[in-house]
């Protein structure tokens, strides 16, 4: 792979803030989707591909997961990149919003390790099954105890899943709102015009 920080276009003294910025705009300008029925279909799929592999190598790195930062296909520290076009596959949908295909995809797979639990785990929390999104999370950090992105997910998850979000997509900042937002709400009509 070449140097993960060339891909995303950022250079190794950009924040994480900036890197994960970068990926977001790749992700939007590559993800397989822009290119349907396109002859350039196969070069986005592999772009995106490299693009996934870098944001990987990158936060890894920087989580203390790899002290080289460089990608290793071969090592047992690639899991979640994968070196596999199906996780990658996965990732994307996830990135996209496209979950049922994400969990479709990753219920055909027999492969059921770290990665394959730690992006269980981002499906079912996207669809709000928290409980079975921590079991899943849980499983990836037993399974590679070393990886930071797994640690991470479950350290939001202990502490409630509040504001987290796979993949650095925040819902609630982008307009959505939380099962307690709709309570919430419910029990203020409620008090304020005895309707239900």
């Amino acid at each position: 792979m070449n140097d993960p920080y060339s891909v995303l276009g950022v250079t190794p003294s950009a924040s994480d803030a900036e890197v994960k910025k970068a990926y977001r705009e790749l992700v939007r300008k590559y993800h397989p989707d822009n290119y349907n029925n396109n002859p350039l279909a196969d070069l986005a799929q592999e772009k995106m591909k490299e693009i996934n592999e870098a944001y990987d190598t990158i936060t890894k790195s920087r989580a203390g997961g790899s002290t080289s930062g460089g990608y290793s296909p071969g090592s047992s520290r690639s899991s979640s990149t994968g070196g596999s076009p199906e996780f990658a596959r996965v990732r994307s949908s996830i990135n996209a919003g496209n979950i049922d295909l994400a969990e479709q995809l990753l219920d055909k797979m027999s492969n059921r390790n770290a990665e394959w639990h730690f992006l269980m785990g981002s499906v079912f929390y996207r669809k709000g099954w928290l409980d079975d999104a921590r079991t899943n999370f849980q499983a990836a950090v037993n399974m590679d105890p070393t990886n930071g992105e797994y640690q991470q997910a479950l350290a939001y998850m202990n502490q409630g899943g509040a504001g987290y979000n796979p993949f650095g997509y925040n819902t609630t900042a982008n307009g959505g709102c939380s099962a307690c937002d709709i309570c919430t709400a419910f029990i203020c009509a409620d008090l304020c015009c005895n309707c239900c």
